[in-house]
């Protein structure tokens, strides 16, 4: 369903197709239907008071394959652990599933946290994903720990919490030289091979994004000349400075020869406002419980809306609020173009939190709508 306003938002086909068909690498993406740039979608895999993690990994695969066919451009999803309310620990699990189900859409990590995994690891699970599913696969690099520091110290063992600050882009370095296979003569790991990859034979590898909430991972994306896609949706105050500091700092490379920008936005239409405002506040107290301690099942909309907030909490809940871009499928478009435009970024990856997964699915499909986008339905499996 779309606002009869719909239909007066020029194109961007054209500009979008004419970047995609410069790229090999699969970065830019065509802006479909009336979206002003290309969109996309950050999963989360929440699961709701009342399911299951099966069931929200199920809309995940019901999310993926309505995306594909409506036009966004790449699905990723989060690492996040020791959290309830969501069931996205192991993304390359994840996304080999999403992979069987899809055919065309980018899949990727938003993003794989690296000081948990050795780069071994990663580069062998994601060189597993581009064999199953060749040139659609973006490996997303952050470098917080996706959770709370006791359970990061479960993950990464003992002694591995106060590395310095270079010890990321040194990470960075052995997972890039792992899958490309090129460990200089001499290194300890000169003979040590993720496969699937190079040593195999000629192939493609996943394509590198730098992931962050601060100015850090900016800086080095864009020395790097590797695309970058900043956390807006938690972190809104740092996205112009972040994205400024990308940009200013961008060198041209072998993947990208001008900077591109990703901004995480979280973003739900529903029919009617009344219905998006209560879908959305069940994401707001489920943030306010994990920022306070609490974590938990994502709440309904009726516990959501009987919730006694204090004073504080009513005021870090309406600011949360006030970062999401939610409302009927015009006013959702609109928001989306204002913050496009406000930000010159150059995809949007929406993420839709709410309780329900009908929610979350109706969701896209309502964007999709008021764009425009590709009517195609999913096929059945």
């Amino acid at each position: 369903m779309s606002d009869p306003g719909d239909a007066n938002r020029p194109h961007r086909t054209d500009r979008g197709a004419e970047a995609a068909a410069r790229d090999p690498h699969g970065i830019r993406g065509a802006a479909p239907g009336r979206a002003p740039v290309p969109l996309s979608v950050l999963d989360l895999v929440t699961v709701g008071a009342g399911s299951t993690a099966r069931e929200a990994l199920r809309t995940s695969v019901d999310i993926a394959r309505l995306a594909e066919a409506r036009g966004y451009h790449r699905h990723w999803v989060a690492e996040h652990h020791s959290m309830p309310g969501v069931a996205s620990s192991s993304p390359a699990v994840i996304l080999a599933h999403l992979a069987a189900h899809t055919s065309r859409i980018r899949l990727g990590s938003g993003g794989v946290m690296l000081p948990n995994h050795a780069p071994l690891a990663v580069a062998e699970q994601f060189g597993t994903l581009e064999a199953l599913a060749p040139g659609r696969i973006d490996l997303g690099l952050g470098r917080a720990p996706g959770t709370d520091g006791r359970t990061a110290a479960a993950l990464r063992g003992p002694g591995r919490l106060d590395e310095a600050a270079d010890e990321f882009p040194r990470r960075l370095m052995e997972l890039t030289r792992f899958l490309d296979d090129d460990f200089p003569d001499g290194h300890p790991y000169a003979r040590v091979h993720a496969v699937p990859g190079p040593v195999q034979g000629p192939t493609a590898r996943p394509q590198l994004w730098l992931l962050g909430s601060s100015g850090f991972s900016a800086r080095l994306a864009g020395e790097l000349g590797l695309p970058f896609a900043y956390a807006h949706h938690f972190s809104a105050a740092g996205t112009i400075p972040a994205l400024d500091l990308y940009r200013e700092s961008f060198r041209p490379s072998a993947v990208l020869d001008a900077p591109y920008a990703v901004i995480g936005v979280s973003a739900l239409a529903a029919d009617t406002d009344e219905e998006a405002r209560a879908q959305v506040l069940t994401g707001a107290l489920s943030m306010l419980r994990l920022r306070t301690g609490r974590p938990g099942l994502v709440p309904t909309p009726e516990e959501a809306a009987a919730y006694p907030y204090t004073p504080l909490e009513r005021e870090f809940v309406d600011g949360w609020l006030a970062n999401i871009v939610h409302g009927t499928p015009g006013a959702v478009a609109d928001g989306l173009d204002g913050l496009a435009k406000r930000t010159g970024a150059d995809e949007l990856m929406l993420t839709a939190n709410a309780h329900s997964g009908a929610a979350r699915l109706r969701s896209y499909a309502l964007v999709a709508d008021a764009y425009g986008m590709p009517a195609e339905v999913p096929a059945a499996d």
